[in-house]
């Protein structure tokens, strides 16, 4: 073997240094897993392609309500899409619960909200969410939640530049959408579901179950807000 002349050492420390700088972030990115973890949280059985749970979960509390069906199993008819369960938007009407929110378990280990999700009171099972799963939706819940008091306010609106977010949404949004927001064919006008600022929210920065989507959690959450505030402007019919 040749000698290692001065410049390729070089060249082979710099890589090294790259290497060592670089290898650590990679491993840090986390954003995909707490994105694809309120993916779950809103509906899991969509997003891990699951078995689609029959009649209502074991300990929603509400009986004869409207949603004592499939849809009390997914995590945000109890807990909100403002996380506040019993003490926000859903504090009153046909979502009521009683059932209080999650964001008290924001900055608690992982690896214990994990564990809760598999409680006789939330019991779910590895069928219906594997370990992968449950480590990505406590993930959300301990990590992921952010300070969405900051972008959406207690009248359930979220505090945007409409001018701004028409520029992001038309060019982030408007090839699935449309620029009117009725592309889907499947699903209501945009428009028509804007004003439910946190749910808006939540599923710009992480994405719709199930679908391509794509989760804008890794920019600045402002965006999203700025998208939010936007959507309100789109015609509802």
């Amino acid at each position: 073997m040749g000698r290692i002349t001065k410049a390729c050492w070089n060249t082979l420390l710099s890589c090294a240094l790259l290497a060592a700088v670089a290898a650590p972030a990679w491993a840090a990115e986390t954003e995909s897993s707490m994105a694809r973890g309120a993916r779950l949280y809103d509906k899991w059985w969509e997003e891990n392609k699951a078995a689609k749970p029959t009649g209502a979960h074991p300990a929603y509390p509400v009986k004869d309500g409207k949603y004592a069906n499939d849809t009390s199993w997914r995590c945000k008819e109890c807990h909100g899409w403002d996380y506040k369960g019993k003490d926000g938007a859903y504090a009153k009407g046909a979502h009521f619960s009683g059932i209080k929110g999650i964001n008290a378990a924001a900055g608690k280990d992982p690896a214990a909200i994990a564990a809760v999700l598999r409680d006789k009171n939330h019991g779910y099972s590895d069928a219906q969410l594997r370990a992968k799963d449950a480590a990505d939706l406590a993930l959300f819940v301990s990590k992921g939640q952010g300070n969405l008091a900051k972008y959406v306010g207690a009248d359930n609106k979220v505090v945007g530049d409409a001018n701004k977010g028409e520029a992001y949404y038309n060019t982030l949004c408007a090839g699935c959408h449309g620029t009117d927001g009725k592309k889907v064919k499947d699903g209501p006008p945009l428009g028509s579901v804007a004003d439910n600022g946190a749910e808006m929210m939540h599923k710009l920065l992480n994405g719709q179950p199930g679908e391509a989507m794509p989760a804008l959690r890794a920019l600045d959450p402002q965006i999203s807000a700025d998208i939010a505030t936007y959507l309100t402007k789109l015609p509802a019919k």
